[in-house]
């Protein structure tokens, strides 16, 4: 399978996705290619940004299981047209294939962690995404 399209006007060694979306060829790429297309409203990229059978922690005290329901669930959430904004990230643990991906969020919520495995094309996708948790309090 190639690793790009030539079809797009990605950047040299950029891979994309056959629908010419760029994959994340880093860990990192994913949070920026998610901020991109969720603030382009783009339900479906955000979802190609997950495994098939990822499963995300969200809503709050819910999980929503599969590339299909994550879908649903952004397109959902963009109807309202949120604003994200890039996060700086923690350092990236990376073993064997996998990947432990972090941020400290702007707006309070605690901590955001994913877990990402590389792909056999090289890219990378999201495998688990707690997008958000709070310290519980006890």
């Amino acid at each position: 399978m190639p690793t790009s399209d030539t079809s797009t006007d990605a950047p040299q060694g950029v891979a994309t996705h056959d629908a010419g979306r760029e994959r994340a060829m880093t860990p990192e790429d994913i949070t920026r290619l998610f901020v991109e297309r969720s603030n382009a409203g783009d339900a479906d990229g955000v979802a190609a940004l997950y495994e098939e059978d990822a499963v995300m922690a969200f809503p709050p005290g819910r999980t929503t299981v599969g590339r299909a329901a994550i879908r649903d669930l952004w397109a959902e959430v963009l109807s309202r047209a949120p604003t994200f904004e890039q996060e700086p990230p923690l350092p990236t643990l990376e073993s064997d294939g996998i990947a432990l991906t972090s941020t400290p969020p702007r707006d309070g919520a605690g901590a955001r962690a994913q877990v990402v495995r590389r792909q056999p094309d090289g890219s990378w996708l999201r495998l688990l995404d707690q997008p958000e948790f709070q310290t519980p309090t006890g």
